[in-house]
């Protein structure tokens, strides 16, 4: 069974540069019409690769593995 991952945007420090949206191959995120910021609009697609996190210039992304169970 593949793994699952939970996808963070701390709201407070996500700026909306949307650097983290176009980076994302299995397209996740989405930026909030509202609010302006990311946010996990499909968070059971994600991958666990990282590159939202990686690429995020303010560290408002955090991706942690899911627990089993």
């Amino acid at each position: 069974m593949p793994k699952k991952y939970d996808v963070i945007v701390n709201n407070s420090w996500c700026k909306g540069c949307s650097l983290c949206i176009h980076i994302c191959p299995k397209k996740v995120l989405e930026l909030d019409e509202v609010r302006g910021k990311s946010v996990p609009a499909r968070q059971d697609d994600c991958i666990g690769c990282r590159q939202c996190e990686n690429i995020c210039p303010d560290m408002a992304i955090t991706i942690k593995e899911r627990e089993e169970g």
